[in-house]
């Protein structure tokens, strides 16, 4: 089984907020798009358009039914955010661990609101909140950000994944108009190199390979099980929408706890072999 590798980028055209975590009233966003967003995405995006013409799709059963081919035809990296360039690609990533100070005031801001009480005309008590966001455009110089990263299909995959591409709305606060990217490019990447020098891939088998060289940084989530990383750990935990289970079923109430993980940005202390796993959650390779 063999994988076919595109380098994919966006452009940014509203605010994202990559759901992170809460300090006082300000809830974080991450500095880039994860691959359970990705997957969320794509997973709506393919399963309405399957059943436009035919009724609402309202039931999670129809959702996990073209998650779970995401899944096993799909394979992603995370997105980071990117600016034009002269390099070969056209688009130079800027990883946010590089100077994270630089980063924040560049690309990062916020938007603070409150819920309003209309008979007393004033805000409503412990309603106030500030949400952070990757800006659509940098706030120094205002040229637009772009969104960057690799998707990878599975020989015989008949998704629709790149047209789903086409009209995708990413993050958190979607309802506000947040989130929205338009597709600037789908590209054949034959240089096994992911990012530049940063990765390489190994396209052959049934699970897409990943290799890390002593001292690379980790470009998502990986595994903390069996590695030998520096670098900060965290629990990965997202919310689902699962009508089918008896409680917890409406959207966000189930909490699914996946792995405890080194964060994107750590550095290998080894060589790495690892594999893309759901979500585009690295694991440590068994092989």
């Amino acid at each position: 089984m063999s994988w076919q590798a595109y380098l994919v980028v966006l452009r940014l055209r509203s605010p994202l907020h990559i759901g992170h975590s809460k300090v006082g009233n300000l809830q974080r966003t991450r500095p880039y798009v994860t691959g359970r967003v990705l997957w969320g995405a794509q997973t709506m995006r393919l399963t309405r358009d399957a059943y436009q013409g035919r009724g609402p799709a309202a039931d999670s059963r129809q959702y996990n039914k073209f998650g779970k081919q995401v899944h096993s035809l799909l394979a992603v990296t995370y997105f980071y955010p990117a600016l034009k360039s002269n390099t070969h690609e056209g688009y130079s990533v800027q990883w946010p661990w590089e100077n994270e100070g630089a980063f924040r005031r560049r690309f990062l801001s916020s938007y603070a609101g409150t819920a309003l009480s209309y008979p007393a005309q004033s805000a409503t008590e412990g309603t106030l909140h500030e949400v952070e966001f990757i800006s659509p455009r940098t706030l120094d110089t205002g040229e637009p950000v772009f969104l960057t990263g690799y998707v990878f299909e599975k020989k015989g995959c008949t998704l629709s994944w790149q047209e789903a591409f086409r009209r995708l709305q990413l993050g958190g606060e979607r309802g506000y108009g947040w989130g929205d990217v338009e597709l600037v490019s789908v590209q054949v990447a034959t240089d096994k190199h992911l990012f530049g020098d940063s990765a390489t891939s190994d396209r052959e088998g049934d699970r897409l390979s990943i290799h890390i060289p002593k001292g690379g940084r980790l470009l998502a989530h990986a595994v903390a099980e069996g590695l030998s990383v520096a670098g900060d750990v965290e629990p990965l935990v997202g919310r689902e929408w699962q009508s089918n289970n008896p409680s917890n079923r409406y959207a966000g109430q189930h909490v699914r706890f996946n792995e405890v993980c080194f964060s994107p940005g750590s550095i290998a202390c080894e060589n790495l072999n690892l594999v893309v796993d759901r979500f585009g959650v690295w694991r440590a390779s068994s092989e």
